[in-house]
This record gives C-alpha cells, structure tokens and sequence, in this order.
C-alpha cells in the first residue's frame, strides 16, 4: 500500500511529509499492520535489564516532541526514543532544511533540535502512559551559555519517565555541538552526569549518541572514557556531514546530517571496531542505512546489540519493521541459530 502512496508522498516537501505522518499517527489513521512475528522468541532479548519483544527500534528525530510513541509500538518496533528534546522551546534553523536524496535512498537534515522544550513533552509523556521501553534523547539549546548544564536539566527532568537518557553530542546540526567528542570535554560531561545521578539517587541508564565522522585514535579515546563514567550504551551513529562523493543527487552537497544508505557501511565499520575495543562491557545500538533484514542483520554481525532507523521508514512505510523481523528471521533460521543475540559480532557468518 504504501509504495502505490509513496509517489504522492513525495510531492510534498520533506517536513510537510513528516508533519503528515505523525498527524497520521497521532489519530489512528495508519491502517493496522501485519506483524506475523510480532511474539517470536527468537527477538526477545533484553535492554537494561528489561524485557524487550525485539531489538528493532526507531531513532530519535521521528517523534521528536513525544507525540506518537505508542502507536510506533503497535507498528512492531521494539523501542522507542524520543528528541532531541533542549530544555527550552526552539524553532531550529532556517527552512527548507530537509531534503530528500531519492536515488540515494538518503536524507540531509539541518532541523537543528527543533522541539517544544522539556515541560511541554515533559508533562505530555506524563499523561500518555508508555507501552513498551521508552528512551528521550537530551541536547542543548542553541544559544544557551551552559550547555553541559543542559544536558544536567534533561537527565533531571526525565529521569522519571524514560528508561533511559541518551546524551546528543553529535548532531552536525547545532554549531559546535561535535566538540564534546573532544577527550576533556566529554569526560568533563559524563562525569558531571554521573555526579547528578549520585546526587538524584537515581540509577537510570545513559546512553551516548556519537557522530560517525571520527578518526581511530578518536575511538579508543571515546571508549575509554564511557567505560569510566558507567556509561551503559553507545549508539553508532549519528547523521554524517561527510560521505558525499558518491551519491547521485543534484542536492548532495546541501549542508547538514546525512542519514540513510550511504552511511550504512561506515556505520557497519565503525560499530565493529567499537565491538572489539568495548568487550561487550557497554552496549551498542547500530543505526545507519537499515532498511531490510540483510541490512539488520549486518549491522548484527557488525556488534550492534540492537538497532534503531529512521530514513529507512521514509523510503519503505509504517510496515518496516514487520518486514525487517520477516526477513531477518530468515537470515536467522539459515544461521541456524535459536535467538538473535547469538549472531552479535558474529563476522563469520556474514
């Protein structure tokens, strides 16, 4: 149904797209869809010591004021996460500020944290009980004098009804946002997180959300320092403001985050050298280019513990995840394995 929608769809401009989908959304008006998998065992694993249907969830940026998590459940996602959601209200940069790369299968977004602040979603996910697990993803305000003490207000503000808080450093969207990627800056911000916590007397999960435009030393450094401040999960990555050589589009070259197809494999490899320095001692939660269960599956085989997508639901429709577990499931049964969690870092079976 949706590829006959698709063409329709695309006549409109990017956000005016998006817009619609989350109206579509928020009133039921997404036709109900087939998940033949919705239960399967072979999905269930955990996340921070919860249960979780499947590892399959959608990244932060689809529901970016907390309007729709609960009918993102009902399309088969396993989790969600909310955001990037700064401490005051903001309108983000200029427009037109997303544009489609359709013979690319890719995004570019300049949004720049576009949101309605903590106490609006705040009091939004309050009244709105969550179905399944739940993580808000925290950033600064653009013009803020403080930003690590923003990052403090998110942690303070949703602790209590998140399952876990993933810390945006990486955005390329929000003007030298990337520079917590430096060695003291980042140690500086997780300990000043990991101090809040023991102050709150709170044991909530954080989570690190990093760009995929760093070098190997950057790596090492990176891991060293999340294993010291207890971090309890990375994801790899975020949109990339370089990897524009190849792609087809006449608007390549537009400034922004790319996100989609032509990140997938420097993902994929970036997620595999964080595997091996990281030993299984902290999460990792794949995205980039997920689109199909081949493409789930690698990012798997790659080190990913769970995934999550966003460009990939653009392209494909509501119905991806109950595709993605389908043909996954396949790749499983071939494996000859009995739960997912078995192929984790697994190359060989690439």
């Amino acid at each position: 149904m949706y590829s006959n929608l698709r063409s329709l769809i695309f006549k409109l401009d990017p956000e005016k797209a998006h817009t619609l989908a989350i109206q579509s959304l928020k009133f039921n008006l997404v036709s109900n869809v087939f998940d033949e998998n919705k239960n399967d065992p072979i999905f269930r694993t955990q996340i921070f010591g919860k249960d979780l249907s499947n590892p399959i969830g959608i990244a932060a940026g689809f529901d970016k004021n907390a309007e729709v998590y609960n009918p993102l459940f009902k399309l088969g996602f396993g989790f969600v996460e909310v955001g990037t959601i700064t401490p005051l209200k903001q309108y983000g940069n200029e427009k037109p500020r997303v544009f489609r790369l359709v013979e690319d299968q890719a995004l570019i977004n300049r949004l720049g944290f576009n949101n309605q602040g903590s106490e609006t979603i705040l009091n939004r996910i309050k009244s709105n009980k969550k179905n399944g697990i739940l993580g808000v993803n925290v950033g600064p305000n653009k013009d803020s004098d403080n930003r690590l003490n923003d990052y403090l207000i998110g942690l303070e503000k949703f602790y209590e009804v998140a399952d876990y808080i993933t810390i945006n450093i990486s955005s390329p969207n929000t003007e030298n946002l990337r520079n917590f990627h430096d060695e003291n800056k980042l140690n500086e911000l997780l300990k000043s997180i990991k101090d809040k916590k023991n102050e709150l007397k709170i044991n909530i999960p954080i989570v690190v959300k990093i760009s995929p435009d760093i070098d190997l030393k950057q790596i090492e450094l990176i891991s060293e320092i999340l294993l010291e401040n207890d971090i309890s999960a990375i994801i790899i990555s975020n949109t990339s403001e370089s990897t524009r050589d190849d792609l087809k589009n006449i608007q390549r070259h537009q400034k922004g985050g790319l996100s989609g197809k032509p990140i997938e494999q420097k993902s994929n490899l970036l997620i595999n050298q964080f595997f091996k320095l990281l030993n299984g001692r902290i999460k990792i939660i794949g995205v980039g280019g997920i689109d199909s269960g081949k493409s789930a599956h690698d990012k798997f085989l790659s080190g990913a513990d769970y995934i999550q997508l966003y460009t990939g639901m653009v392209f494909q429709g509501p119905n991806i995840a109950a595709n993605i577990k389908k043909e996954l499931k396949e790749l499983l049964l071939r494996d000859g394995v009995k739960n997912i969690s078995e192929i984790v870092g697994n190359k060989t079976l690439s």
